[in-house]
């Protein structure tokens, strides 16, 4: 055993996190050896608090401290139109730009067959029963630019499509201060799909 178990435990929380491997797990665990007992206890705190205060909201899924979410609840937002994304943090995009009013429907996950995540998986279902009980007349499809992210937005497409409701798809492309020559084959296409009249 090379650390102490109360380290070895830390550690092992740390690894547990995305994205963290055993030697930054091991850097984080040793730098929490250094901060004062008071901010340990503050990021303590914090990470039970976001456990037991943050829920999803009953009507779109998004995260929030009051169900429904303060966007949900907001009179002022356009309810004929729902902007559908993969997760909580792509809300968070969309509403840090303040170019959309509308309201969102978060499926918390995408279609991916080789992880067996089918339409049931997400809230595929709910976003369905929210189009019978609303007056939608366009479903923006924002889910993300890869494999999973566009068999669901086809997905929801095929099956909304019949009821009448406008079903867009946010552009794809090229980044802003991109090189074409630098883009591959797939981001060069959409870029291509996408083009607009100027």
């Amino acid at each position: 055993m090379y650390y102490p178990e109360p380290v070895t435990k830390l550690i092992d929380s740390f690894m547990k996190l995305p994205g963290i491997g055993p030697k930054t797990a091991a850097r984080l665990a040793f730098y929490v050896l250094t901060m004062k007992e008071d901010t340990v206890l503050e990021f303590a705190k914090a990470l039970v608090n976001v456990k037991r205060e943050i829920t999803y909201c009953s009507v779109c899924g998004h995260i929030t401290e009051k169900d429904p979410c303060y966007i949900c609840s907001d009179p002022h937002r356009d309810r004929t139109t729902i902007c559908v994304v993969e997760e909580p943090k792509d809300v968070i995009a969309m509403e840090k730009m303040k170019e959309y009013n509308g309201l969102y429907h978060v499926l918390h996950g995408s279609i991916s067959p080789m992880e067996g995540i089918g339409p049931e998986d997400i809230k595929i279902p709910e976003l369905l029963k929210r189009l019978q009980d609303e007056k939608v007349k366009e479903l923006i499809l924002a889910t993300d630019p890869n494999i999973e992210g566009e068999a669901t937005a086809m997905y929801i497409s095929r099956l909304v499509k019949p009821s009448g409701i406008k079903v867009t798809r946010i552009a794809h492309g090229l980044p802003v201060g991109g090189d074409l020559e630098y883009a591959d084959e797939v981001t060069l296409s959409k870029a291509l799909e996408g083009r607009r009249e100027l």
